[in-house]
């Protein structure tokens, strides 16, 4: 096995469409603005998050339960921005969608301008024959208000090749969560 570096990462976007849309390099600035880097770094894709949010909610007094979800317990919000209430919870997803190679495995780690301020990002790892856009889940620990910023570098995907091809892929098995589009809630 091995962490994959840059060039390979190049070669297999272009050649596999691994990542869409994908940004070579990194990505510091937008005109005059400076941003969270996202795009391509030494050994792994810093991924952005897109415009849209679900922001947990206790309006409705709903127990937040991953065999009987209630989509009562949030509020979607698209935005260029998001603030997480404090000591709270919100869900977004990647402007990328990812096509998993069958001999990969994938681990996303939060960035640390995040991780400075309190913010966790948490997301599973992306398995063999995945694809689709990784929902991101972010956690505020703070007794704050805190903002995440769309369109701007969330988190870090890192990839590990195989000497071996799986016996048994994400495809195979029928995840399902295969193919998500958009911010997905939790399934059983």
């Amino acid at each position: 096995m091995s962490v994959k570096s840059d060039k390979w990462i190049r070669r297999m976007a272009q050649e596999q469409g691994m990542i869409e849309p994908f940004e070579s390099g990194q990505v510091k600035t937008r005109g005059e603005d400076r941003l969270i880097s996202y795009g391509t770094s030494s050994y792994g894709y810093d991924v952005r998050c897109s415009d849209e949010f679900k922001i947990f909610t206790n309006v409705h007094s709903a127990t937040v339960d991953p065999k009987n979800f209630d989509e009562k317990s949030f509020v979607d919000i698209k935005a260029d921005s998001c603030i997480i209430p404090p000591n709270s919870f919100a869900l977004a997803r990647t402007v990328e969608f990812f096509r998993i190679p069958r001999n990969v495995l994938t681990i996303c780690l939060g960035k640390s301008t995040y991780a400075r301020c309190g913010i966790i990002v948490n997301v599973t790892p992306l398995e063999p024959e995945w694809e689709g856009h990784v929902t991101l889940e972010f956690s505020n620990t703070t007794t704050l208000p805190a903002k995440i910023y769309a369109n701007e570098g969330v988190a870090q995907v890192i990839f590990i090749e195989s000497d071996e091809v799986c016996e048994t892929s994400y495809k195979d098995r029928a995840g399902k969560y295969q193919g998500q589009r958009g911010v997905t809630l939790p399934k059983t």
